[in-house]
């Protein structure tokens, strides 16, 4: 099993490229089940994730084909063509190595009028149904059967006639879904209180590019027009705002200045204002943000809430990164009820940090050591490869296949600054 070798204490200066969003790719691949035609994805990053939901996509039927590159180019482009959908079911051998699969429900019961999906899993970090994914189908037509772990969506007369759903709480995921699945009703679904995500305008944003009619893209009011039919396109994914707050962080711990290529300062204002606040300089340039960390990082309080507030998804890096801050530390986790496993790791290495239920304190200290430590979700292990490219000494994060799932080409990227990593085989 691979692990992540780290001698922390390195100063971290330079440029790192920016992939394109996992987040909005594993939403952006289904949307090739609503046409015959191909689409053409670029901006694809190299992550287990994506391979995965490409796995999925093939057992329905869709071909994958890697486009053309450019001559010295690392950005993947693909093409992905259901123009004949084979089976209407994700099986659970798929479906449960992560929660994505879910998002091939609207979509295959929008153009097959019936799609059969395996309870989704995914990272282990609280409990998270897919209800509101189902009440907004049914909202649009939709007749839901539960039955040994498998969700079956059927339209009763093959095409869904559309309708009207107010999420009760904002959902990225139910949202996406929603949005996939109305384009191709028979008349005018109305989306209240929908999450508004940069993710979610970059569907809405493609979709339109495939011939979907809506308006409100990036409000929380999304009115969709269904049409008969949709068509291919090419379209890039957005940058990833994760990925990029991420790298920011390791500016910050290591007291270093990296220029995040690509980055979108629009899609990260919560981030961005967030790094400000620890006293660290945020530049906007040509190629993307520039940050850098001069001074001692304050202390921060923050708490996770839907866009456009702070990114649930950022929290477990700011945390790694304010074990050194000049002070205590605030976090309160809104979206996820168990998005804390990576204290005791932290812990591990020295970190000083209290948690009660949603709340942390995170009282800084003057150094953290390495340690052997275990990733246990995604966002926790960079947060564990941050707090390992500060502390002195040798860290060693184990479980890296989290780190897969969402970071490519981490270690070189992390080299390319400075940083002394390497991946480990045992």
């Amino acid at each position: 099993m691979d692990s992540i070798w780290i001698q922390g204490g390195q100063r971290l200066e330079g440029r790192i490229p920016i992939s394109g969003a996992k987040n909005a790719a594993l939403t952006l691949i289904p949307c090739a089940l609503l046409t015959e035609e191909p689409l053409t994805l670029g901006n694809l990053p190299r992550l287990a994730d994506v391979d995965s939901f490409g796995h999925l996509m093939n057992e329905l039927g869709v071909g994958t084909q890697v486009a053309g590159k450019k001559a010295g180019e690392i950005k993947r482009r693909i093409t992905y063509t259901a123009d004949d959908i084979t089976s209407t079911v994700a099986p659970y051998e798929l479906v449960r190595k992560m929660r994505a699969s879910i998002l091939v429900l609207g979509p295959m019961l929008a153009r097959m009028g019936e799609a059969t999906v395996s309870l989704p899993g995914g990272c282990a970090i609280g409990d998270r149904p897919i209800d509101l994914h189902l009440k907004a189908l049914e909202a649009m037509g939709a007749e839901i059967e539960l039955a040994q772990g498998y969700v079956k969506a059927t339209a009763p007369k093959g095409k869904l006639p559309g309708g009207d759903y107010e999420f009760p709480v904002v959902s990225v995921g139910a949202t996406e879904n929603a949005v996939m699945a109305a384009v191709l009703t028979s008349g005018v679904t109305n989306l209240f209180n929908s999450a508004r995500e940069p993710e979610i305008v970059d569907l809405c944003n493609c979709l339109v590019a495939m011939g979907a009619r809506m308006e409100g893209i990036g409000t929380s009011h999304l009115q969709i027009t269904g049409v008969e039919a949709l068509h291919g396109a090419d379209y890039d994914v957005m940058p990833d705002r994760i990925e990029a707050g991420s790298y920011a962080c390791a500016a910050g711990i290591t007291h270093g200045s990296i220029e995040l290529v690509g980055a979108r300062a629009a899609d990260m204002l919560a981030t961005t204002n967030a790094l400000a606040a620890t006293g660290m300089l945020t530049e906007f340039t040509n190629d993307g943000i520039k940050v850098t960390a001069s001074e001692p990082l304050r202390p921060l309080a923050i708490s996770t809430a839907p866009y456009p507030g702070f990114a649930t998804d950022m929290q477990a890096q700011f945390m790694a990164m304010m074990t050194l801050a000049n002070g205590d530390s605030y976090l309160e986790e809104t979206i996820f009820e168990n998005r804390y496993m990576h204290v005791p790791e932290l812990r591990r290495m020295g970190a000083d940090i209290d948690t009660r239920g949603r709340s942390a304190i995170v009282h800084g200290v003057e150094k953290l050591t390495g340690a052997e430590v275990m990733a246990t979700d995604l966002r926790a292990s960079m947060s564990l490869v941050l707090a390992g490219l500060a502390a002195e000494g040798e860290t060693e994060v184990l479980r890296v296949y989290h780190l897969d799932r969402g970071y490519e080409r981490l270690e070189e990227k992390l080299a390319g600054v400075g940083a002394t990593i390497e991946r480990r085989s045992k």
